[in-house]
């Protein structure tokens, strides 16, 4: 039997680097929450702080995610033979967990207020709201390009893109509240926006769990991966397949390979790490060959 290690073929599967994108992004967001929280007590709205305190935990939410990209980039050490890659899983993960925490915290103040109204202007409200809208969008197409290739670039999307969402809805509110002058809209405006931030965070939050516990990556069948290495010529089964997350970016495979006795033992071990990489995107494949002639009815492996 043999083992080896493949990193595919040649190919930049490395982070696509977006720390332009975050330090523009914690400045711009850093500044507007500093002016609405301020606009916010001097209108005394709490969709205004509410928001305020979404786009502090965001602001929080994007230097994590920055810091974790930054570390994934480290080189490979004795220590970590990896490098530091899992940082932006960790990232992630810390991101679904500070938002929580602003749900809670906007959620109780709400709540209070819901049942002891009190007046705000609605034209403040409705200013630094539409404000809001411009720079959060601006900020999410920072990233828009990552989106789909990396969970910690997402989560930074999806942030912005939801708090432009909140910032319109509150722009919605001080128009109502000017309307109608019902100062219970305010209150009932922010739980709304933490009805939206915990729906959004969800997703994240179980990914980021399953990552962290290296669990298979979310578009990846371990059953699909399994029949196409058991399709090769010569390979009569699998054992021991393991597939998980080296990072948000990155993806690791360990298996036995069963293979009849006449099957070249380096041919079979390129097909294998090239089909994984072109089918599934697995970079790093660590694939073991067995002879069939060693493997029984009652192996206990296969």
């Amino acid at each position: 039997m043999g083992a080896d290690h493949h990193h595919g073929h040649d190919h930049d599967h490395g982070p696509v680097d977006f720390n332009r994108a975050f330090l523009i992004g914690i400045f711009l967001n850093g500044a507007f929450v500093l002016v609405e929280a301020g606009y916010g007590f001097a209108a005394n709205s709490m969709a205004l702080l509410a928001d305020a305190g979404h786009n502090l935990g965001d602001v929080l939410g994007l230097v994590v995610a920055w810091i974790g990209a930054r570390l994934a980039q480290r080189p490979p050490s004795a220590r970590f033979t990896y490098g530091l890659k899992k940082s932006s899983i960790l990232a992630a993960l810390i991101n679904a967990l500070l938002l929580l925490i602003a749900v809670g915290g906007i959620g109780v103040e709400s709540i209070r207020r819901l049942f002891n109204p009190e007046s705000s202007d609605g034209n403040v409200v409705m200013a630094v709201a539409a404000v809001g809208i411009v720079i959060n969008t601006a900020t999410a197409l920072l990233f828009a390009r990552g989106r789909k290739g990396d969970i910690n670039v997402r989560g930074a999307y999806l942030h912005m893109m939801a708090d432009a969402a909140v910032s319109a809805g509150v722009v919605v509110a001080g128009g109502a509240i000017l309307w109608t002058g019902a100062r219970w809209i305010d209150p009932a405006t922010s739980l709304i926006v933490a009805a939206i931030i915990l729906w959004g965070t969800w997703g994240l939050l179980a990914e980021s769990t399953s990552m962290t516990l290296a669990g298979t990556p979310r578009g990846i069948d371990p059953q699909a991966v399994g029949d196409a290495l058991d399709g090769l010529p010569g390979v009569t089964g699998t054992h021991h397949l393991h597939i998980w997350p080296l990072s948000t970016t990155e993806t690791a495979m360990t298996v036995h390979l069963v293979v009849n006795d006449s099957v070249d033992r380096d041919r079979i071990l390129g097909m294998a790490s090239a089909h994984v990489h072109d089918r599934f995107g697995i970079v790093h494949s660590t694939i073991q060959v067995e002879r069939a002639a060693d493997h029984g009815d009652d192996c206990p492996q296969c």
